[in-house]
């Protein structure tokens, strides 16, 4: 199976401004299902660092007090704890809003603290277009001289409070404030890759690009530029150590790393025109989907994005879309609301339109019947190609905020029946299998996988688990409990005068378009 006829090729890419390789061959990986496994297995990684080694890491949100394993130590104190033995500690964290107005300037500011006092260096950055942020959540290891050792990690998930939960989804003891559905620990799902291989050296370039970037931090305004100097943040980055060598290759996993940047002023030094192979790298491999879309996502807005997948269910008569999504958003509110349920519900209708028997969005709740919000940012497709990044299906993600992903090939052929679902030549492959069987026995109670691997058979699996437990509800909740934890998502119509404002607040302020006038008017990524 040709690389290319599933990956970005250089031209595709459309951004000759970076050094990043198109894709990197020769790598393993493992899916960190659930926060709590995460942070663990980054402590366990990150205490292997010695003085001289190399801890990058970029991210939206990093709470310091939040808790690595049980019982502590907590995030801010590993990665200090690692500075303090001569490792070399650089990070890049959004410079973020007000606390009040429910984000979360100050936590990513006393992390920074925590970690410099300790030796290291922790930037606020604020280079993004008016109204975006930094999104991308990635921590990269280095050991010069023992590149063997090297590890990414890259995903879905903050270093910060609700992440650590586990697969019982009784949410994390350290919780942020939420919709009042979630609870007081919101339960919380999501993903990340651990990545040993020579795609480790092409996600530390992507922390160096960011790094070395002349422009300043300090950007959109005075006030921003005043309080940080009133508060002593560091506007200016040091240098790095030279980047070391790439790690040996170590695996059947072939890895293109993807990327959104917008078109702003200042221009990044490595995408002047923006990037958006997040997007570009989606549509090319939806375009080769023939039986399965399976995806798991915090939002699913954009009627662009959703376009994608009504066009691929119209010219595929056998594709099946099946999605996960949280059942309600994060927030409250009369203003915060509506226009979180008008994006899902225009991209979940266009959807259904095209293909209504061959649309299936579910949404997850725990044993005791609490929703658990769905965070992770995975898609497999037809089990040949699979992602996982920080990215949603939406518009803001695919052309506005910072965003990475991982999109990964297998060369090892799955055996097991069918061994080619999409009739294409492709054959199975064992990584995107595993990742979507794993994720769905999970989310239906199972230990077996036997009706799991034909697509048909487990869209019956999956529609005829979550029913009855739809149907245990509306019973009364009579008798035990049906296994799973797959409920049918049900939208919301908005009212239309909801919708008289709701549409045009969605669009400009919570789907916002980063890309250059030129791509916007011919409606290209």
């Amino acid at each position: 199976m040709p690389s290319e006829d599933w990956l970005l090729t250089a031209a595709e890419r459309g951004n000759p401004h970076t050094d990043l390789p198109n894709w990197c061959g020769g790598n393993t990986a493992e899916s960190l299902i659930h926060g709590k496994t995460y942070f663990s297995r980054l402590t366990t990684e990150v205490e292997k660092l010695e003085a001289g080694d190399h801890l990058f890491f970029t991210d939206w949100r990093g709470d310091p007090d939040e808790l690595a394993v049980d019982g502590g130590p907590t995030i801010a104190d590993v990665f200090a704890a690692a500075a303090r033995r001569g490792v070399i500690v650089k990070g890049l964290l959004w410079r973020s809003h007000m606390d009040k107005l429910a984000y979360s300037e100050e936590e990513n500011r006393n992390l920074g603290d925590h970690i410099r006092e300790a030796g290291g260096e922790v930037l606020l950055d604020q280079r993004v277009r008016r109204g975006g942020s930094h999104h991308q959540k990635l921590v990269v290891l280095r050991h010069p001289g023992r590149p063997e050792l090297d590890v990414a990690f890259a995903g879905g998930i903050d270093l910060c409070h609700s992440r650590r939960d586990d697969a019982d989804h009784h949410g994390d003891p350290q919780a942020v404030q939420m919709a009042a559905a979630y609870g007081p620990t919101p339960p919380w799902h999501d993903v990340q890759l651990e990545l040993r291989g020579p795609v480790v050296g092409a996600l530390d370039l992507t922390f160096r690009e960011r790094w070395c970037d002349p422009a300043p931090l300090d950007q959109h305004g005075p006030i921003s530029t005043v309080a940080d100097k009133l508060k002593h943040a560091d506007l200016h980055a040091d240098h790095l150590p030279p980047q070391p060598p790439d790690p040996p290759e170590c695996g059947p996993l072939t890895v293109q790393v993807l990327r959104t940047y917008p078109a702003m002023r200042p221009k990044y030094s490595f995408a002047p025109l923006g990037e958006q192979t997040v997007a570009r790298g989606y549509t090319k491999a939806i375009k080769r989907a023939r039986r399965l879309i399976y995806l798991e996502d915090q939002y699913l807005w954009s009627k662009e994005v959703a376009q994608l997948f009504a066009t691929a269910l119209r010219a595929n008569p056998d594709l099946h879309l099946i999605a996960i999504v949280p059942r309600h958003p994060d927030v409250d509110g009369a203003f915060a609301l509506p226009p979180n349920q008008v994006g899902r519900e225009q991209a979940i209708e266009l959807c259904k339109h095209a293909a209504p028997d061959r649309v299936h969005i579910f949404d997850l709740e725990n044993h005791e019947g609490t929703p658990i919000y769905v965070h992770a940012k995975v898609c497999v497709i037809d089990d040949v190609w699979c992602s996982v990044g920080s990215d949603n299906f939406n518009r803001r993600s695919w052309t506005h905020d910072s965003e990475l992903s991982c999109a990964i090939l297998d060369t090892t052929v799955d055996e097991r029946s069918p061994q080619d679902p999409a009739g294409l030549g492709d054959q199975a492959r064992r990584f995107p299998r595993e990742l979507r069987l794993a994720l769905m026995r999970e989310h239906l109670d199972r230990h077996d996988d036997q009706d799991l691997l034909n697509p048909t058979a487990m869209v019956r699996a999956m529609t005829a688990a979550a029913e009855a437990l739809r149907d245990w509800h509306d019973g009364g909740r009579r008798g035990p409990r049906p296994p799973g934890r797959l409920i049918p998502h049900e939208t919301k119509h908005l009212p239309w005068f909801q919708r008289l404002w709701a549409t045009p607040a969605y669009r400009l302020i919570y789907d916002p378009d980063g890309r250059p006038w030129r791509d916007r008017r011919a409606g290209r990524w």
